[in-house]
């Protein structure tokens, strides 16, 4: 969920039932050389705790400082990626590249588990390759290295997200250790999320892209409450969306980052498909809001409607360092 699950989008899935809701994956060497975007991904709100902030790296020792700053940061969870299948990350030892070299993967979980006292949790792939079971061999040695939970998604990072996700695999798992399985992939629904846990009697389902732009699958999911949103309601979310984003990353960062979130709002058929390619091509944030309300006139009382119970601001939290390219840091 990199470049997607920022403070608005996580506080948007806590307002829709989530139970706990995770950071985009940090940089364990941003958070050691005391970069200002990274650290900024150490921004925590009240109202989206309990929380689990994801970190990555491959060397245990600066894994441990990052986890220290983590928690100091007020994160409920310290959540270790051993799953991330993109390049960039696999090249520098980090992300799945850690299923297959278990003995550093352990020494990575041990070192965090013992610089915290919040659980520390870990987030798998199946392995590098399609029909490894990697995973099933490290999960156990991860847990008695200190791992509280295990979360599978079981693809292949060569898959990356194509194919289905092999939840059979989710089954043996479970099997394999004594703590709490979490099952992440392809969990698009609550007959899809029900079907999952029986399955495979896992503890609890992860929700992620199925919730991008779309957090009414969330509600769906949670409360069974399967009626769509109206067009009100979608600009309305979007428009909250927007604001919390700008006030998070600054409106200048954030007109760039906000253009993939208007397709994943306004496809599934609520809006012309046109309609989305003429809100990327506007230069301004208050042009996007401009022409949303053109298009959904009420939605400005809905807005203010969920815009009256959102919490102060005040109770965000970050670390005690300089963070001057956040709105309001």
């Amino acid at each position: 969920m990199a470049g997607v699950s920022v403070q608005a989008f996580r506080r948007q899935g806590r307002r829709f039932g989530a139970g706990l809701v995770c950071s985009e994956m940090v940089s364990c060497a941003g958070l050691h050389h005391g970069n200002e975007r990274t650290l900024g991904y150490l921004r925590i709100s009240a109202d989206e705790r309990p929380l689990a902030v994801q970190i990555f790296g491959s060397e245990p020792e600066v894994m441990a400082e990052a986890a220290r700053m983590v928690e100091g940061a007020g994160a409920d969870l310290v959540d270790v990626n051993f799953g991330c299948p993109v390049r960039k990350v696999t090249k520098t030892g980090a992300g799945a590249t850690l299923l297959e070299d278990p003995e550093r993967a352990c020494g990575i979980v041990s070192a965090v588990a013992e610089a915290v006292s919040v659980p520390v949790t870990v987030k798998m792939r199946r392995g590098l390759e399609d029909g490894s079971r990697a995973c099933l061999e490290l999960g156990p040695r991860l847990v008695d290295a200190g791992a509280a939970s295990l979360t599978l998604h079981p693809r292949s990072a060569r898959q990356m997200y194509t194919g289905e996700a092999d939840h059979a695999l989710t089954s043996e798992l479970v099997e394999r250790v004594n703590v709490p399985v979490v099952a992440s992939g392809d969990v698009s629904s609550r007959a899809r999320a029900q079907a999952i846990l029986a399955t495979t009697g896992c503890a609890a389902v992860m929700v992620g892209r199925a919730a991008q732009g779309n957090p009414w699958a969330l509600r769906e999911i949670v409360d069974a409450e399967p009626e769509g949103p109206t067009r009100e309601e979608v600009v309305a979310e979007l428009l909250l969306f927007v604001r919390e984003t700008a006030r998070e990353l600054g409106e200048q960062r954030a007109t760039g980052f906000l253009k993939k979130f208007y397709g994943w709002y306004l496809g599934r058929g609520r809006f012309p498909r046109p309609f989305k390619q003429e809100l990327v091509q506007l230069e301004t944030l208050e042009e996007v809001e401009a022409r949303l309300l053109a298009a959904a006139p009420h939605a400005t009382e809905v807005l203010e409607r969920l815009e009256a119970d959102l919490p102060e601001g005040e109770d965000d939290v970050v670390l005690d360092l300089p963070i001057s390219i956040f709105g309001g840091g």
